[in-house]
């Protein structure tokens, strides 16, 4: 809330107060001015109000008076999925294993320095894994908040994309290798307790995902079903690991087959918000789905 004094005749915006003790102005900075109205004491000055939330990535300086960080949400990028697939009297057929998620934060608050550049980035989401006898789909980018000052805050990796390998058209049966989990590198100051100089009391955050204050942890793996026995057998793919410690759903499985060209529920489902891509369905062999991109969420704040 901004104050303003008169000036000879002018009224100009005041950045700071302070209040003189004994002898000095030192280091006496007010954060909160109140004045008695009508029996009543009414706020009129804040050193700091809590910002707006933001998803803004790249060079984004800490507003001067703000102390602290509060990441409602980020996480990694999640893997994608692979694609099922056919062989010729190979003695089976293959589903697509599904993608890992990445690592995450929900309701977190770090210190940080007025004025100081964070760097923030938010991973990329892993690409989708063909119909292939050997091939790899994308892995999740990382998604990370390092300051100037501060140092790395924490970085997310995200999951990795699933993979198959050592199979032909007729035979042998490929091997499939589901996405792993992204993994949480937590550095930086972290606050667990404090009041705002707007009166929001830290310990209280829990909107994120989880629902709970000063949470970080590790990815989920994706999983598989394999390889199904005899020609033209039908089984269905695995969903993309979850993110977000299970609160937010992988892409869906693919479908099994009925023996003609793939249909659109035979393809992995797309992940959201850094979980795994599904795996594509056999028989015949569909796409796995995308990982779900990753995101991070965040205000600046000031605790006395």
């Amino acid at each position: 809330m901004p104050v303003y004094v008169k000036d000879s005749g002018v009224w100009r915006e005041i950045p700071d107060l302070y209040v003189r003790d004994a002898t000095s102005f030192t280091n006496k900075t007010i954060l909160n001015g109140y004045v008695k109205d009508g029996g009543s004491w009414r706020e009129f000055f804040t050193l700091y109000t809590t910002s707006a939330y933001s998803s803004s990535a790249g060079s984004v300086a800490v507003p001067t008076q703000a102390n602290a960080l509060h990441v409602q949400y980020a996480v990694g990028g999640g893997g994608g999925g692979m694609g099922g697939t056919d062989y010729d009297r190979a003695g089976g057929e293959s589903t697509g294993s599904s993608g890992g998620s990445g690592a995450y934060v929900s309701d977190k608050v770090w210190t940080v320095t007025g004025g100081e550049t964070l760097t923030i980035t938010a991973g990329s989401a892993g690409s989708a894994g063909p119909v292939s006898y050997s091939a790899t789909a994308g892995s999740g980018g990382t998604t990370s908040i390092s300051g100037s000052t501060s140092g790395s805050l924490f970085s997310l990796t995200g999951g990795t994309g699933a993979s198959c390998a050592g199979g032909s058209v007729s035979g042998p049966l490929r091997s499939n290798t589901a996405g792993a989990a992204g993994a949480a590198t937590i550095g930086g100051t972290v606050k667990t307790t404090g009041t705002t100089t707007d009166g929001l009391n830290i310990t209280t955050f829990a909107s994120g995902p989880v629902g709970s204050f000063n949470q970080n942890g590790s990815g989920a793996a994706g999983t598989g079903n394999g390889n199904c026995s005899g020609d033209n057998c039908n089984m269905a793919a695995t969903a993309g690991a979850t993110s977000y410690s299970g609160n937010v759903s992988g892409g869906t499985a693919g479908a099994a087959g009925n023996g003609g060209p793939y249909e659109s529920g035979q393809v992995g489902g797309a992940g959201s918000r850094g979980s795994g891509g599904g795996g594509g369905g056999t028989e015949q062999g569909a796409p796995g789905g995308a990982g779900g991109a990753g995101e991070v969420y965040y205000r600046f704040m000031r605790i006395v």
